[in-house]
């Protein structure tokens, strides 16, 4: 080999490394997440947590007084207990629907329909002032957020140049605004029981102000309601005005329309005379965008059947087991808290309840903000759902643990707190699993012309499990304990062997392919 080939292949080397480094960070460069629309439809989502909460510090009251009970106190936690779950029931019911309406109507109408018709149920549950209405009304509550699966379908849709599409999300910031929604949701469920504590019975608690209405006082429940209509609201008015359609055949539609209107316009500048005088089979002209639309390179919208394909459905199916065991968890540990050290709880009051609860929802969502996105992008959903699974065990074993602890000290010491300590730290686990889930549907739904079906399988799950897994969940607590059934700790091997089952079905998740 001469010097000169030499030369020439080292050339020709160094070349294709240069390449390869181009390539290399044009993988790693991120798309800007567009801050408007991904706002408005965290807005969207906002709602649901804050209606679907700021019922929970007056509820059992409100039922009280609407004479349902006959005075019989041991009803009120059945008839409070319907309301409360009620909402989720009804969300589970349509959520599916909702998904499907946007994969056929589009997702701004369905996204905007919704806290529409939430902001006028939450003024008609706060106008009632008995039983009835507050069962209709928090039921259609559960049916206007049955969209909530929808917003999610608007985060991912994917990108299509030739269909002019808006588009939010990509492959590169996906987990970065997935990231983003342990945070809406932590502020929702804080802001909610905040607004549905402080503005009931505003009458008697601030009487300078409101103690001459006489509607306040024969409404005691009506503030609080009203501010989370107001909440849903302004999502509405705010999403009328901003918010853009991501469904590619009716962005092209709006597009192709607003186009041809704006070139047929009459103007005398001369651009437009220009326009117009152009021969009609040439691009650009007026007439020509008249009569040769755009080729729709999109296939039709496939059955919803196709939904039935393993990888899809091992991912709803994990969803679904882990949104259980979660909510189950999360009913035990406001239970446990509240109840005494001798039946198998900590003793606490609401006040250090709330405030221990408040200060790790949010700790957990700022966390979440700030470095679920990098994780996300570097070991990829898959592996983080995997690998938080594993904090359920430190979850249900430092439960029962602290019970021991306290039992042993006849109260609250440094080793019940250790274990509260290390049980929230695990918790802190379980954010990233439900961002981890939120991009694995989206990324094994079949088709992406049914990612709003997808999506709304996959919230119907999850809104399933909210409305079962906390009943479940008390009930078993309140059976161990009456019963002393393994000493008292039964629920918690329950839950532990749920755990256990979850980790061996995480691996029928389908594992993404390797990019080149």
């Amino acid at each position: 080999m001469t010097v000169q080939q030499r030369d020439a292949e080292a050339e020709v080397e160094a070349e294709i490394n240069d390449a390869s480094t181009v390539v290399e960070n044009h993988k790693l460069e991120r798309t800007p997440l567009p801050k408007l629309q991904l706002a408005i439809v965290f807005l969207i989502q906002f709602a649901e947590p804050v209606t679907a909460t700021v019922i929970y510090p007056f509820i059992n009251q409100f039922v009280r007084e609407t004479g349902i009970t006959g005075g019989d106190e041991t009803k009120t936690g059945y008839y409070a207990g319907i309301v409360e779950s009620l909402f989720f029931f009804t969300e589970t019911a349509t959520v599916f629907g909702w998904g499907w309406l946007s994969d056929i109507l589009g997702r701004r109408p369905v996204l905007l329909l919704g806290p529409l018709g939430l902001s006028l149920s939450m003024l008609g549950f706060g106008f009632s002032t008995t039983y009835w209405p507050l069962f209709y009304f928090r039921a259609s509550q559960g049916f206007f957020n049955g969209n909530i699966g929808v917003s999610k379908s608007v985060m991912a849709e994917p990108w299509n140049q030739d269909l002019l599409q808006v588009q939010i999300t990509d492959e590169t910031n996906i987990g970065d605004a997935y990231a983003l929604a342990p945070l809406n949701w932590s502020l929702g469920v804080t802001i909610g029981p905040m607004l549905g504590g402080i503005l009931s019975n505003a009458a008697d608690r601030w009487p300078e102000l409101f103690g001459k209405s006489e509607f306040i006082r024969s409404h005691p429940y009506f503030l609080p309601s009203a501010s989370a209509a107001f909440i849903a609201f302004v999502s509405f008015a705010i999403s009328a005005i901003a918010l853009k359609e991501t469904l590619p055949r009716n962005v092209l539609r709006d597009s192709w329309g607003h186009l041809i209107k704006k070139l047929n316009r009459p103007s005398n500048d001369e651009s437009t005379a220009l326009l117009a005088e152009t021969d009609p089979v040439t691009y650009g002209t007026a007439a020509s965008l008249e009569t040769a639309p755009p080729t729709l390179k999109h296939e039709p919208r496939p059955p919803i059947s196709e939904l039935l394909v393993p990888t899809y459905l091992y991912t709803i199916l994990n969803y679904g087991l882990f949104a259980f065991v979660d909510m189950g968890m999360s009913a035990l540990i406001p239970l446990v808290y509240s109840t005494p050290i001798e039946y198998g709880g900590l003793g606490m009051d609401p006040f250090q309840i709330g405030t221990i609860m408040a200060t790790v929802g949010m700790s957990s969502g700022i966390l979440s903000a700030l470095f679920l996105g990098p994780v996300l992008r570097r070991y990829g959903p898959n592996r983080v759902f995997k690998v938080g699974l594993y904090s359920f065990f430190i979850t249900y074993t430092a439960l029962p643990m602290a019970n021991m602890f306290a039992r042993r000290a006849g109260g609250i010491d440094w080793r019940v707190i250790s274990m509260i300590v290390l049980q929230f730290s695990a918790g802190f686990m379980f954010s990233p699993c439900y961002a981890s889930m939120g991009i694995l549907v989206v990324q094994n739904a079949p088709s992406k012309q049914l990612l709003g079906a997808a999506n709304g399988a996959a919230q119907m799950i999850t809104s399933g499990s909210r409305a079962f897994a906390p009943a479940i969940a008390s009930s078993l607590f309140s059976l161990t304990m009456a019963r002393n059934l393994l000493g008292g700790y039964m629920v918690y091997y329950i839950f532990l062997t749920l755990s256990v089952g979850l980790i061996f079905v995480s691996h029928l998740l389908p594992t993404p392919p390797r990019r080149a």
